[in-house]
């Protein structure tokens, strides 16, 4: 019996360890809106969910994170790419933390530590587009490692 869960470990981690890419998540799906996530990392996967599809088109809504973190965060940059039919059309780039200025709650956590956020999130824009498109999002460190990537695919269909 030992010797047939040993086999199932040793190949279920053979087939993870050969997957190129990891699994989209429905992040939310409701009426005309509907939005994806895939993690970009190819070394780690991590945990995103909202309450409501219908709060993410108001102003700030409320999610759950979870990760864990394989590099340290004494700096955050973010930079945030809108992609429409495979070309970029807006970049957006932001210093979260660094010494003496951080911004979020995670700032200074350490490599191995357990990241959790519930609670509000507040996207500073007034409505999301209407159309189908990709948002990408990248978390370097101070070192240019990633923090964390994701890409979000989007199909709105609410009129405003």
């Amino acid at each position: 019996m030992k010797t047939s869960n040993a086999l199932v470990l040793i190949l279920v981690l053979l087939y993870i360890d050969s997957s190129t890419e990891w699994p989209t998540h429905t992040l939310c799906k409701e009426d005309n809106l509907e939005i994806y996530y895939k993690s970009c990392d190819p070394q780690q996967d991590f945990a995103l969910s909202i309450e409501r599809c219908s709060d993410v088109a108001t102003h700030t809504f409320n999610i759950r994170a979870a990760t864990v973190l394989r590099h340290s965060i004494k700096e955050l940059y973010a930079k945030i790419d809108l992609i429409i039919n495979g070309k970029t059309v807006l970049t957006y780039s932001e210093t979260l933390c660094e010494p003496g200025h951080s911004k979020l709650i995670f700032c200074g956590k350490k490599k191995g530590e357990h990241l959790y956020y519930e609670g509000p999130v507040t996207l500073g824009i007034k409505e999301i587009p209407q159309g189908d498109y990709t948002i990408s999002a990248r978390l370097t460190n101070e070192d240019r490692a990633t923090v964390g990537c994701a890409d979000f695919t989007v199909k709105n269909y609410l009129e405003y």
